[in-house]
């Protein structure tokens, strides 16, 4: 006799039958997915968390400085971003999404939005 992946019952029917019903089918298959799911899903967290950082600093803006202390002091954390660009003068900009920064001097930073480097 064959039993369910999901609940280990026994199975009656098809030759091939792996589970129940869909219900026990859906079990099993998000619980296959829920280690890669959690992780893309802290990922996709902390890139809206940074970037809901950055817009606090902008307000209104399109341009703020601010320091490294006050972005960690915020929860912000520099290994997560979208995309880097450079400008003419050759400075990388790192962005989350269309909201990006630029070290400066002495742990200062340059935040901007996207449409301010165009």
């Amino acid at each position: 006799m064959k039993t369910c992946l999901s609940c280990e019952k026994n199975l009656k029917g098809r030759l091939d039958k792996k589970f129940c019903d869909d219900y026990c089918r859906n079990n099993f298959n998000n619980h296959q997915k829920a280690a890669s799911t959690n992780y893309a899903r802290n990922i996709i967290n902390a890139l809206q968390k940074n970037r809901r950082i950055l817009e606090s600093f902008l307000g209104n803006q399109e341009v703020v400085k601010t320091t490294r202390d006050r972005l960690l002091v915020n929860g912000f954390s520099f290994h997560y971003h979208t995309h880097t660009l450079s400008n003419r003068k050759g400075n990388v900009y790192t962005f989350c999404f269309e909201l990006g920064y630029l070290p400066l001097e002495h742990d200062l930073f340059l935040v901007v939005k996207r449409h301010a480097l165009a």
